[in-house]
């Protein structure tokens, strides 16, 4: 997918199209990476590139379970399964993470094509004190606006994870990524030899 979202038919498929391009921008920051580089912490913060693909597919999987309706468990009794989605654990690889988001975004795409209405109502859950006391249901269109807004955030994090591993950054890794000419002034990320 090319760094600029194209012109789009509708707005579905305008918020769509731009959290698919917040995947590929997160996706982008671990290629080429080994499992060993996507769990490395290379700053002051706990967070690892891994990590970050684990946690982004895993938020996004629970608001379409909000969408849907499906119950969740408190967030207070699985804090530390929120803890644990921002680490890539020693029995899982960068790829499986990677594979697992893929089928997470695969899902979002059919449920969201499967609603009639983007204003139907997605109940606010009260398990925790971020949420607003003053409202009781957000739309399906503020969820694809948070989920474009979260994924968008933790893809910065990981350009900057990514970074301090081993220097590369976003353009370059998305021109590899994408099989991007090289230029004299854009050339393709390549591992160092």
């Amino acid at each position: 997918m090319p760094d600029k979202l194209s012109l789009t038919p509708d707005e579905r498929d305008g918020l769509l199209g731009f959290l698919t391009q917040q995947r590929q921008a997160m996706k982008a920051a671990t290629y080429g990476l080994t499992d060993h580089q996507a769990r490395a912490v290379p700053s002051a913060s706990t967070l690892s590139v891994g990590g970050l693909v684990k946690h982004v597919s895993s938020t996004e999987s629970g608001w379409i379970d909000r969408v849907l309706r499906i119950p969740q468990k408190p967030f207070a009794e699985s804090m530390a399964d929120y803890q644990e989605n921002y680490r890539l654990g020693p029995d899982e690889t960068l790829e499986s993470v990677l594979a697992a988001y893929d089928q997470v975004a695969a899902r979002t795409e059919e449920v969201i094509a499967g609603i009639a209405d983007l204003n139907q109502e997605v109940p606010i859950p009260k398990d925790v004190p971020w949420f607003p006391d003053d409202a009781s249901a957000w739309s399906v269109r503020w969820v694809l606006l948070h989920l474009i807004e979260e994924t968008a955030r933790h893809a910065g994090h990981a350009d900057i994870i990514r970074e301090s591993l081993d220097g590369a950054t976003a353009m370059p890794l998305l021109a590899a990524v994408e099989g991007w000419p090289e230029t004299s002034w854009l050339k393709p990320w390549k591992p160092a030899e």
